[in-house]
């Protein structure tokens, strides 16, 4: 299985199958970088992988498996170098490992993974593990806190079935590159459910000039949060306009004893249906950018984020964990251990655009991971569609909202 996860991804990640936000028309502000991906920002790498197997009714500790991981390094795997960080929470109903020394210090050590809530313990010893087999983080300590967050995918997934393992952790890492980053229904974003359309990974970047330099901010995100009724693309109600194809049974006999969800319509691609009004699930964020940032300035970074959510409609309900982590790549050697390093930052005054690429590099990331998720059937034959790409075209059409 861990084969295949990965051959998958390594095709997903050169030749991305799905189309992106923009190519259906999609309007966005700014301007992003060539990939329009986490990835433009120089030195950040990205690996994924993705584990799906078996069908039908839940099985601890067999399956279905829908889950993965996804890790960023934010300097690559040649240098332990630390990038200055900062993190944010808009609802703390998730974990982030690592956060507090994060607060503390000012500085990120090692790479940001991402993956399901009961696969984060495994996922933190194993990226402990590889560091300390490369000697990498650990050369001036001998203790490693990282990063590591979570949404939960236990709809779709067997996640009491603990199917992440250490060496999936470790081909992640070892597999992690630079260039187009897939999207959609793979790594940690595998069995990961969006406004009740199937989500998962979404990335996107902008381009911005600071006084005649130019910079460039990443996001990535894990997308399991919000409510149908709540969804706006693009400013437009598409949560309203587009109220059914909610998750289902897909199953043709006796639903399970937990009826959580109606049965399936069949075959249903405009069966009636409400929307739904309540957040459900969670957000995870990573922000990356060139831009000489202190560590304050990078927490004022993550705040934004929340920005950019709002414009899709998350409001940060009770039951989401909506966790947000920015760091820059900016400074190196700033992290050194004696002597009187000397750092470079831009002025308080001048982080406007920062600001500004954040919000609208999140809201892309978003719209990014729900064009490219594909419809997927999960444990107990739970049906979560994918937004439809037609009808999203169509809602935007009717708002005057298409570029093409």
């Amino acid at each position: 299985m861990l084969f295949l996860a990965l051959s998958a991804w390594s095709i997903a990640m050169q030749q991305p199958a799905q189309p992106r936000a923009r190519d259906l028309g999609v309007p966005f502000d700014g301007t992003p970088g060539s990939l329009n991906a986490i990835t433009d920002v120089a030195g950040v790498l990205v690996g994924q992988v993705t584990l799906v197997s078996g069908n039908g009714p839940l099985v601890v500790g067999q399956g279905p498996v829908r889950t993965g991981v996804t890790a960023i390094l934010p300097r690559g795997r040649a240098t332990g170098d630390p990038v200055m960080a900062g993190w944010f929470t808009l609802n703390g109903n998730g974990e982030m490992t690592g956060t507090t020394w994060v607060e503390e210090s000012g500085f990120l050590r090692g790479p940001v993974l991402i993956t399901n809530t009961h696969s984060v313990g495994v996922v933190r010893d194993a990226v402990i593990e590889w560091l300390v087999r490369r000697d990498r983080d650990l050369s001036d300590y001998d203790w490693s806190l990282p990063i590591v967050a979570e949404t939960w995918d236990g709809t779709l997934n067997d996640i009491n079935g603990f199917h992440v393992k250490r060496d999936h952790v470790f081909v992640a890492l070892d597999s992690a590159r630079d260039g187009p980053v897939a999207e959609g229904n793979v790594g940690g974003g595998t069995g990961m459910i969006c406004h009740r359309f199937k989500g998962g990974i979404g990335t996107a970047s902008r381009r911005v000039t600071i006084e005649e330099q130019s910079y460039t901010v990443g996001v990535l995100v894990q997308c399991n949060y919000g409510g149908r009724a709540q969804l706006r693309v693009a400013g437009v109600p598409v949560g309203t306009e587009i109220p059914d194809q909610l998750p289902c049974y897909a199953t043709r006999g006796a639903l399970p004893t937990s009826e959580r969800f109606p049965r399936c319509q069949d075959p249903g691609p405009r069966a009636p249906g409400a929307g739904g009004s309540g957040e459900q699930g969670s957000i995870i964020v990573v922000v990356a950018t060139d831009a000489p940032l202190l560590p304050h300035q990078l927490k004022r970074v993550a705040k934004r984020v929340t920005l950019g959510i709002a414009r899709m409609g998350g409001i940060g309900g009770d039951s989401s964990g909506d966790i947000f982590i920015a760091f820059s790549s900016a400074n190196p050697g700033a992290a050194k251990t004696s002597g009187h390093p000397s750092v470079t930052y831009l002025p308080n005054e001048d982080i406007n655009p920062i600001f500004e690429a954040t919000t609208q590099a999140t809201e892309e990331s978003i719209v990014n991971a729900l064009v490219a998720a594909e419809t997927m059937t999960g444990a107990n034959d739970v049906r979560v569609s994918a937004l439809p790409r037609d009808r999203l075209r169509a809602v935007l059409q009717k708002y005057n909202r298409l570029t093409r």
